[in-house]
C-alpha cells in the first residue's frame, strides 16, 4: 500500500486492547520484507535485514502499540442490553450516542449503538448528572438475552470499537478516523523501517500490544529485545483546541513532539537534546513538551526494566480516545524523517555519552 492507503487501513483495523488481531495481521503483510515474529500477547517483532557489517552503529530499537481503546461485554441483561466496560481511558460522555462494532463469537462483526436513559424518561433529580459507564449499555437492536446469544452470537468478554472509516482530505492534508493512537504511530514505525533497510544499521521494531491498559505488552515484549536505544513512537493527544495559546506544545502541522517529561518517565535528557539538534540540523519541525499526566512505552524501557536511552516521537492526534480524531499527513512524514535522521546520525559514541 501507499503511505496514505496503509494508514487508513491501520486506522480502520479492529484491535482493542487484547485483541490486537487483525493489526498484527496488516502489519505482517506491510512489513513482508522483514522477518517477523509473534508472542503469544500478539507482540510482534519485526527484524530488518541490515547487517551493520562495520559495527559503528547502535542498535535501535522502534516501537508503536498496535492496541486502541475499547470496549469489552462484561454482562448481557434479560431484555438483551449489553453491560460493558472501557478498554483505556474513555470518557463516559464522549461515546454516548456513538455506534460501535462488537466482534461475536464467531468472528462476525455486528454493530452496536452506546445508549444511556433518554431525557424523556429521566426524573428530574437525574437531569444534568454527570454520566458514568455504570449509566451507558450498548443496544444491537435484540430483545432478550437468548437472542443476543444464539442470534447476534455475543457473549460476556466479547470486545468492541467505534465503528468509524477513516477518510482523507488531500486538499486539506488531513485524516479523520479511529485509534491514530497509535496507529499512525505503527504507520510511521513501518515506513521509518523501509527507508533505513538499505544503510549499514541495525533496526529492530515492536509492534507492541495492551499499551492502553498499562502497558502490559511492553512489560513482556522488553524482555525479548536487546538494543542499544529505543524510539517510541506515538499518536500524541492535540493540545491546540482547548490550552491557552502559551500552552500549546502539540499542535497540528507543527511537526512531531519530543516529549520531556510525563508522569511515567524523565526522558533521558542527552538523548533528547540529540534529537532535538538532529531537528534542528536537517530543518525538521518539531515541538517540545512537559506533561503532566499520560505516559507511553518509552517509560518501561527507559525507566522500569532496562535502563535503555529512550526518547517519544510524538505525532499530534486530536480527540485522541474518544471515537473520532484528526491528524495530517505532514505531522506524520516529519515524524519518519526525524526517526530516519536520528538512526542514521547515531553513533555507538554517542549512545555512549547518554
Amino acid at each position: 500500500m501507499n503511505e496514505i492507503e496503509r494508514i487508513k487501513a491501520l486506522s480502520n483495523a479492529f484491535g482493542p486492547s487484547g485483541m490486537e488481531d487483525d493489526v498484527i495481521a496488516l502489519v505482517r503483510e506491510e512489513c513482508s520484507a522483514f522477518h517477523c515474529e509473534e508472542d503469544h500477547m500478539r507482540n510482534l517483532y519485526i527484524y530488518s535485514s541490515t547487517s551493520n557489517t562495520k559495527q559503528e552503529k547502535p542498535i535501535i530499537h522502534l516501537d508503536a502499540h498496535g492496541d486502541e481503546v475499547g470496549f469489552i461485554i462484561q454482562a448481557i441483561r434479560q431484555d438483551g442490553m449489553l453491560r460493558f466496560l472501557p478498554l483505556g481511558g474513555w470518557e463516559a460522555k464522549n461515546i454516548v450516542g456513538n455506534s460501535v462494532l462488537i466482534r461475536n463469537v464467531d468472528g462476525e462483526i455486528v454493530q452496536g449503538i452506546v445508549c444511556s436513559k433518554p431525557p424523556h424518561f429521566m426524573k428530574q433529580s437525574e437531569k444534568g448528572k454527570a454520566i458514568a459507564f455504570d449509566d451507558l449499555l450498548i443496544d444491537v437492536g435484540a430483545t432478550s438475552l437468548k437472542e443476543v446469544q444464539e442470534s447476534y452470537r455475543i457473549q460476556i468478554g466479547c470486545f468492541a470499537v467505534p465503528n468509524v472509516l477513516c477518510s482523507y482530505d488531500e486538499r486539506h492534508d488531513i485524516f479523520m478516523g479511529k485509534a491514530f493512537d497509535c496507529r499512525i504511530g505503527c504507520a510511521a514505525l513501518i515506513e521509518t523501517m523501509y527507508q533505513v533497510q538499505n544503510m549499514d544499521v541495525a533496526v529492530q521494531g515492536t509492534i507492541s500490544a495492551q499499551e492502553e491498559v498499562g502497558e502490559r505488552g511492553m512489560k513482556c515484549a522488553i524482555q525479548n529485545i536487546h538494543c542499544d536505544v529505543m524510539i517510541a513512537f506515538e499518536g500524541c493527544p492535540a493540545d491546540d483546541t482547548f490550552e491557552e495559546s502559551y500552552m500549546i506544545q502539540s499542535a497540528l502541522r507543527k511537526g512531531p513532539m519530543l516529549r520531556h517529561f510525563d508522569c511515567s518517565m524523565i526522558t533521558n535528557p542527552r538523548f533528547q537534546r540529540f534529537a532535538l539538534d538532529v531537528a534542528k540540523r536537517h530543518h525538521i519541525p518539531v515541538q517540545e513538551s512537559v506533561r503532566s499526566g499520560g505516559g507511553t512505552n518509552g517509560a518501561i524501557s527507559h525507566t522500569h526494566l532496562r535502563g535503555i536511552p529512550t526518547i517519544v516521537i510524538g505525532i499530534p492526534v486530536r480527540y485522541a480516545h474518544s471515537s473520532y480524531g484528526y491528524t495530517t499527513l505532514k505531522d506524520y512524514q516529519n515524524a519518519v524523517k526525524l526517526a530516519v535522521a536520528i538512526i542514521k546520525d547515531l553513533t555507538k559514541e554517542m549512545v555512549a555519552s547518554f
